[in-house]
């Protein structure tokens, strides 16, 4: 095929990445622990961790693990917000030769159970405000080694506002629990502070991460994440930022808001090893919902980057006190996880100087496949191939389809996963023969290679026979003045398969369902307009801040959602 989005590549990014100059995501780790080791590497609630620091204290805990008497390979399951000792936890798993289960500290008894058995993990590392619902469970599960972590861990006498209104909030959320054995992180770094650490024995193709996937749609899924797989993504997203960065002369270090938790993949990957493989600092926000809180912190420094998603820059731009922040340094917004929003990507350049970089990818591609270039406007695309990396679009019958067809969203690299863990059937549904992995999403890619995300599958609205897409409807409402969020849906009807519903969050409280229907008859043809319009006081939202349409097509579980608010 011809990659014709390489023609639109900029002067500094490369076409191809060499994975091979690290032998694996360790050696990657390694060669910044000793590069950078007098820089500060992470910071959280006042507290910071140099790169030496990080070095000796994930030394100590792979010692411990190691001596654990766990096999090469073990799963390690890792269920906290950003607090400091996370990405010590990361470094420590790797060098250790095992393998990093990341898990939503959010997740119920049932979803936790489920991840464990699955991974197969031998120890657990959590905080001790989720620790009640790891007790329902353990029992069931192969765990045999657990640590219990606190806020206040590493955070020595750090003190503040910040620092107190976290620990307070969290601890209103602590019910009594019990487990026999638990060590603390102190315990840990102790023992591990007298044993030996050995260095693993590690290849491109040995699993890293088991990002788990799926939950929204059905039984999760480990996506099994290669040393290649992360070296790869982490080198393709250097190569690409180099334009946007190259706009100041000379930053001592990139300092990088890890406002997305790393236990989800886009966190991981930006806020945690492109962070450290770069010598940057990552400032860790261990509670993003609380936008007040996440304000203080940005107005407080100075910073390059900052990875969200579209919901958390609404949020944003949209709060008195954003104005207080100064973007003067900001040379790097990424989006990614859901669709960028016109009004919302107009208003963020406004108020920041800098556009928002809309990128795609799932946590199958560890996860960038895709991403904008720094062009200073909204595309309304998901942008080219990353290099290194094929995209085709495919139609039913699995071919190739023309420019400006819309089909199946089909991605080919060094980050696309190994498999399911375990699972060969579903691995084998979303792999083609030769080596594409089918995403599940619609789209369009043009003559340039720009491509642009229709619609998850699923999310399709089918209306008389006609395909509407939400994110197009979305656009459109959140671009009235009285709307502060959107989603739309589709619902049974009888006489024409399914209609539009829409679900909004008012900014202005005399905003009425005539208004906003009357104002999507002038902007969309009949077919696409809403029907419904629900008004509600906020939308159910994953934990890094996308919007669970899945909840909302659910009466039942929408009404969970609402309960769980209130």
């Amino acid at each position: 095929m011809e990659k014709v989005w390489l023609k639109q590549y900029p002067v500094g990014v490369a076409v191809e990445i060499d994975c091979t100059q690290y032998a694996s995501l360790v050696a990657l780790l390694d060669v910044a622990f000793s590069k950078y080791a007098t820089r500060s590497a992470i910071t959280c609630m006042g507290k910071s961790l140099t790169f030496a620091q990080l070095d000796m204290y994930s030394r100590h805990i792979a010692a411990w693990l190691q001596a654990q008497g766990l096999q090469p390979g073990a799963r390690v399951a890792l269920m906290m917000p950003n607090i400091l000792p996370y990405p010590l936890w990361i470094a420590a798993i790797l060098r250790a030769g095992y393998v990093v289960v990341n898990i939503n500290p959010l997740y119920t008894a049932r979803e936790l159970e489920h991840q464990l058995i699955d991974s197969g993990a031998e120890v657990i590392v959590v905080l001790e405000n989720f620790a009640a619902v790891f007790q329902k469970v353990v029992a069931r599960t192969q765990v045999k080694h657990i640590v219990v972590l606190s806020m206040g861990d590493m955070l020595g006498k750090a003190k503040g506002a910040l620092v107190n209104f976290v620990v307070r909030k969290v601890k209103k959320m602590v019910p009594s629990w019990s487990l026999p054995g638990a060590l603390t992180l102190a315990q840990v770094l102790r023992l591990g502070g007298g044993g030996v650490f050995k260095k693993a024995k590690l290849t491109h193709s040995d699993i890293a991460f088991l990002q788990y996937t799926g939950g929204t749609t059905g039984v999760a899924k480990g996506a099994a994440l290669t040393h290649r797989n992360l070296i790869a993504n982490v080198l393709q997203l250097e190569t690409w930022m180099q334009p946007a960065l190259r706009k100041q002369l000379a930053i001592a270090q990139i300092v990088s808001i890890g406002v997305l938790p790393l236990y989800h993949i886009f966190g991981l990957t930006v806020s945690c090893l492109l962070s450290f493989h770069l010598g940057g600092l990552s400032v860790l926000i261990p509670n993003p919902r609380d936008i007040p809180g996440l304000i203080k912190v940005l107005a407080s420094r100075s910073f390059h980057m900052f990875p969200a998603v579209n919901t958390l820059y609404g949020a944003l731009i949209n709060h008195p006190d954003a104005r207080k922040i100064d973007f003067s340094n900001l040379k790097v917004s990424v989006a990614g996880g859901m669709a960028v929003q016109e009004v919302v990507a107009k208003k963020w350049l406004s108020l920041t100087g800098c556009p928002i970089i809309e990128g795609y990818g799932l946590s199958e591609t560890s996860p960038v496949a895709t991403c904008n270039l720094d062009e200073g406007g909204f595309t309304g695309t998901i942008g080219l191939p990353m290099p290194s990396t094929e995209v085709v679009i495919r139609g039913v019958d699995g071919a190739d389809l023309p420019y400006g067809e819309i089909g199946e969203i089909c991605i080919r690299g060094p980050q696309v996963m190994q498999g399911y863990w375990q699972q060969p059937a579903e691995t084998a549904a979303v792999m083609t023969q030769d080596g594409y992995f089918k995403s599940g999403d619609m789209g369009v890619m043009d003559s340039r290679g720009y491509i642009k995300l229709a619609e998850r599958k699923k999310d399709i609205i089918i209306v008389s026979g006609f395909n509407v897409y939400p994110s197009e409807v979305e656009n459109i409402v959140a671009s009235h003045p009285g709307v502060l969020e959107v989603a739309a849906v589709g619902t049974p009807d009888a006489h024409s398969g399914e209609v539009v519903k829409i679900f909004v969050v008012r900014k202005d409280a005399n905003l009425s369902e005539a208004d906003l229907i009357a104002y999507c008859r002038e902007n969309l043809t009949a077919y696409k307009c809403p029907k419904q319009v629900v008004f509600c006081d906020q939308l159910p939202k994953s934990t890094v801040g996308k919007i669970l349409r899945r909840v909302l097509r659910n009466p039942e579980e929408l009404a969970q959602a609402v309960a769980a608010a209130s």
